[in-house]
């Protein structure tokens, strides 16, 4: 594996952990009556998003999201390889 690819995975997997970490965490505070509502936690997850795309967007491209990675990858609208 190139260092380029080693980067790209690593910067998604960073994104991906902090995404679910936050936003799932914020859920489960919800949960527990913890004064958190729908609101806190859809702001937690886009909260979550916005914060990642501006850290590590540029190497990754973003998406944060496997199901969307390998959506865009079956459809060919992104490369396998740059």
């Amino acid at each position: 594996m190139d260092e380029s690819l080693i980067r790209r995975l690593g910067a998604e997997f960073i994104g991906t952990f902090v995404l679910v970490f936050v936003g799932c965490g914020t859920a489960i505070l919800d949960a527990g009556n913890k004064g958190v509502d729908y609101l806190g936690v859809a702001m937690a997850f886009g909260v979550a998003v916005m914060v990642m795309v501006y850290a590590v967007g540029a190497i990754s491209g973003g998406h944060f999201n496997p199901a969307v990675t390998v959506g865009l990858a079956l459809a060919r609208r992104s490369p396998g390889r740059t």
